[in-house]
C-alpha cells in the first residue's frame, strides 16, 4: 500500500502544531479514508489559515480556461489562482504575510501541459527570498517514473502549459519537479518534500491501489491520463479532443473526418501498443457541440510500448495528409497567450507544426525528439527521490 505525502505528514502532525499553514490543493487532496486534507489537518489540531485553489477550482467545477470566481464556504478563506488574467496565476503577496508554511497536495498526471504543477512552480517563484517554507506532499506520477517522451521545452515558448524544462511526459513526481525547478531557476527557497512510502518508479497508477479521484473535469480515469500527453495537442487544432463526451482525449474527431480512412492511415505509421477504432460521436459541449462527427477512439493495448505524444503527433500529421484544406492550427488566446499558436505552446516549439505543414515524412518526425529524450534522461536521475 502506498502512503502519500499527506498520509506521512498527518502521522507527524505534532511537528507542525505551531505553523501558520496555507494549502495549494483541490479535491484530489484526500486521505485513504476520503477525508479532505483541510479537514484532516484541522482534526489533528493544525491551523489552516488559507487555501489556494488552481485552475478548475477547489472542486474542479470549471472547464478549461474558465476563470474561477466562485469558491465554497469552508473553514478558512479560499483564494483562486486562476482568474481572468495571467496576473491571477500569482498569489497576492499581502495574503502571504500571516503564513510560514505552504503545503502543495494535488494529484498530477505526468504531463508538462497539466497546469497544477505549473501553479506550484509560479508559487515557488513568488515566495523566493521570503521566509516561507514550501512543502510538497508527494503523490504518484500516474504514468510511472521511467518512460519519458517528447521534445524539451524551447524557453521562447514558455507559458502556463509549459514552464518546466522537461519533455512532455517527464516521469517525475510533483516533489521531484519542484526540486528540478528550484535548481533550474536558482530560487532562494526553503523547499521540502514529504516523500511517499511504498511507491516505485515502475508503478503505473493502477498498481498503487490508490483510488483515482478525477483531478480535473476532463480527467475521469487513469486511461485518460495515459493518452493525454499526446491528445492534448488537439486543443491546438480544429478537431475535438473529446471534451463534451464521457471519454475525453480517448475520443477525438471533427465533421470533416472519415473515421475508416483516418484509422487506416494512423495504423500505417507502425505505432505500438495502441489501436485506432473508427467511431462517430456527438459532443454535448465544447467543439462541435451537438454535431454528429467522425473520429477515433484510442485503445491502449500495451502500457510499456505505447507512446502517447507520438500518437498525438501522428494523428495530427494524418489529418493534414488526408484533409490538408480542412485541418487548421488554431490562433487566438490560449492560456493567457495570444501571440503563439496553442499547438506550439503545447509542443514546446513551432518545429512539429511546421514539419507537418511542410509535408515531412511522419515516421522521421516521430524520431525527431529522441535526442531531447536522451539529454533529459542523463540528468533526470539527479532529482529522483524514489528507486
Amino acid at each position: 500500500m502506498i502512503a502519500t505525502g499527506l498520509d506521512i505528514l498527518l502521522n507527524k502532525s505534532m511537528h507542525f502544531q505551531n505553523r501558520k499553514i496555507g494549502l495549494i490543493v483541490n479535491q484530489s487532496s484526500v486521505t485513504p479514508e476520503m477525508n479532505y486534507s483541510w479537514n484532516a489537518l484541522k482534526k489533528r489540531g493544525l491551523e489552516v489559515k488559507m487555501i489556494f485553489s488552481p485552475e478548475h477550482g477547489l472542486f474542479a467545477t470549471e472547464q478549461d480556461q474558465i476563470a474561477v470566481n466562485y469558491q465554497p464556504d469552508l473553514c478558512c478563506d479560499v483564494v483562486s489562482l486562476y482568474g481572468d488574467s495571467a496576473e491571477s496565476l500569482l498569489p497576492d503577496k499581502a495574503l502571504l504575510d500571516n503564513l510560514d508554511l505552504i503545503l502543495f497536495d494535488i494529484q498530477d498526471v505526468g504531463s508538462r501541459y497539466y497546469t497544477y504543477v505549473n501553479t506550484l512552480a509560479l508559487f515557488m517563484e513568488a515566495v523566493s527570498g521570503m521566509d516561507i517554507e514550501i512543502m510538497v506532499l508527494d503523490r504518484p506520477n500516474p504514468l510511472g517514473g521511467t518512460i519519458v517522451e517528447g521534445p524539451l521545452l524551447d524557453p521562447a515558448y514558455s507559458s502556463f502549459v509549459g514552464i518546466f524544462p522537461v519533455p512532455v511526459r517527464h516521469g517525475l513526481t510533483a516533489g521531484e519537479l519542484a526540486l528540478l525547478y528550484r535548481d533550474f531557476k536558482k530560487l532562494d527557497l526553503n523547499l521540502s518534500i514529504m516523500k511517499m512510502e511504498g511507491w516505485q518508479r515502475s508503478m503505473l497508477f493502477p498498481e498503487t491501489a490508490l483510488p483515482w479521484i478525477p483531478p480535473s473535469p476532463n480527467m475521469p480515469t487513469f486511461t485518460t491520463a495515459e493518452v493525454y500527453p499526446g491528445m492534448c495537442l488537439f486543443e491546438g487544432i480544429n478537431a475535438s479532443e473529446g471534451r463534451g463526451t464521457t471519454t475525453p482525449f480517448q475520443l477525438s474527431g471533427a465533421p470533416f473526418i472519415k473515421p475508416d480512412d483516418l484509422s487506416i492511415r494512423c495504423r500505417e505509421y507502425g505505432l505500438e501498443g495502441i489501436l485506432f477504432r473508427p467511431v462517430w460521436f456527438k459532443p454535448t459541449f465544447h467543439k462541435f457541440s451537438g454535431e454528429f462527427i467522425g473520429g477515433i477512439w484510442l485503445q491502449v493495448t500495451d502500457h510499456s510500448r505505447f507512446r502517447s505524444f507520438a500518437t498525438g503527433v501522428a494523428m495530427t500529421a494524418a489529418l493534414h495528409e488526408l484533409y490538408p484544406e480542412k485541418l487548421q492550427f488554431l490562433n487566438g488566446v490560449y492560456e493567457f497567450n495570444d501571440t503563439i499558436p496553442a499547438f506550439d505552446l503545447l509542443a514546446g516549439s513551432s518545429s512539429i507544426r511546421r514539419s507537418i505543414l511542410n509535408g515531412c515524412d511522419t515516421r522521421l518526425l516521430l524520431e525527431s525528439w529522441k535526442s531531447d529524450e536522451a539529454e533529459f534522461l542523463r540528468f533526470k536521475p539527479d532529482f529522483h527521490l524514489y528507486a
